[in-house]
């Protein structure tokens, strides 16, 4: 199976270029005020109109008020909403569109109980649990901790790299990978070849 790769934390034109011209499943978008990679909801629309076909866009949020959520939605086309917060399924469910959602796993996340409480998500995305910070870390976790037989789709997150996604697609054999700081030159602004090259592994890894 073909993994996916979602590259998150777009900010600006020459990156969703650099990512989908890598071979890009996904770019992800950051409606989050405490987020380096934070975007207006202009920037936003103004990024998705320059987005090619069959590259799906996923918004990310953390634990937004519903009417937020809606204005990003009358103005950005999303395809997929992405809840890194302490959202439950009803607040996720909410807006009609298909989600993912985030969990920040340690060893005493229990994984299998996520994913019947969110048995409405597309799949889950495992980040490393870093205290007080929703994500974007770039920390990794063990990924020892993920159980055989997790009855949803899961996106791997969490201190991927250009390094270890090989290994990490080997070990875990995800869906899908997610990655934001590792292929960074600093916080919010892409390295084209660090893309181009974590796309290349994950592709090759699956």
């Amino acid at each position: 199976m073909a993994v996916r790769v979602k590259i998150c934390g777009i900010t600006q034109l020459q990156d969703l270029h650099a990512a989908c011209d890598a071979g890009a499943d996904a770019l992800g978008f950051v409606f989050y005020e405490k987020s380096p990679r934070h975007l207006s909801i202009a920037s936003a629309a103004a990024l998705l109109r320059e987005l090619p076909p069959f590259v799906q866009s996923v918004g990310l949020f953390v634990n937004a008020e519903p009417a937020f959520i809606e204005s990003v939605l009358q103005a950005v086309p999303l395809d997929l909403l992405q809840f890194h917060g302490d959202e439950t399924p009803a607040d996720c469910a909410r807006f009609g569109r298909p989600y993912i959602k985030a969990v920040r796993v340690n060893r005493e996340t229990d994984l299998l109980k996520c994913a019947a409480d969110f048995d409405a998500a597309c799949g889950l995305l495992l980040d490393a649990y870093v205290p007080g910070v929703p994500g974007g870390t770039g920390e990794s976790f063990d990924w020892k901790l993920i159980p055989p037989g997790l009855p949803k789709p899961i996106v791997l997150s969490g201190g991927l790299t250009p390094a270890n996604v090989a290994a990490a697609i080997q070990q875990v054999r995800p869906w899908a990978v997610d990655v934001s700081s590792g292929v960074e030159a600093e916080k919010g602004i892409k390295d084209a070849h660090k893309i181009a090259q974590f796309i290349a592994k994950a592709k090759e890894a699956s």
